[in-house]
């Protein structure tokens, strides 16, 4: 049984995230595609766009140190263009560190994510974890 291209696409975002590929992340997008983050951290907010998706991705890194990653443990399509994939993840912030069951809802049209809706256990951990928005 193959890979629906669908949640081969998510993995291969997965794997460019964790790599620090932002070339490769960027290629997967579209231009206009948004990520929804949600909470009231510094990160929380609706980020529009290649290029603010990956200024965001980029500033997750600097505020974990480089020391964020993403353990994916699956990626489930619908065959209707959605894709729901099912991780942890795990940083470090100054003293403190955080490890978080989530997941990512994806929309893909025409082999690219159009969107991208993420969900955490415990929000107001997330957003402890990375400070109050400023």
């Amino acid at each position: 049984m193959s890979e629906h291209p669908d949640s081969a696409l998510v993995r291969r975002g997965y794997d460019a995230f964790n790599n620090g590929d932002m070339a490769t992340l960027r290629t997967l997008l579209t231009a206009d595609c948004i990520h929804h983050i949600p909470g009231s951290s510094r990160l929380s907010g609706h980020y529009k766009g290649q290029d603010n998706i990956l200024e965001m991705y980029g500033e997750r890194m600097e505020l974990a140190g480089g020391s964020l990653r993403v353990e994916l443990h699956g990626a489930y399509p619908d065959g209707r263009g959605h894709v729901m994939a099912v991780h942890k993840y795990y940083a470090e912030r100054g003293d403190r560190g955080i490890e978080m069951p989530g997941g990512l809802w994806f929309t893909i049209v025409g082999g690219k994510i159009t969107d991208i809706d993420e969900c955490v256990q415990d929000i107001d951990e997330t957003d402890a974890f990375w400070g109050p928005a400023g």
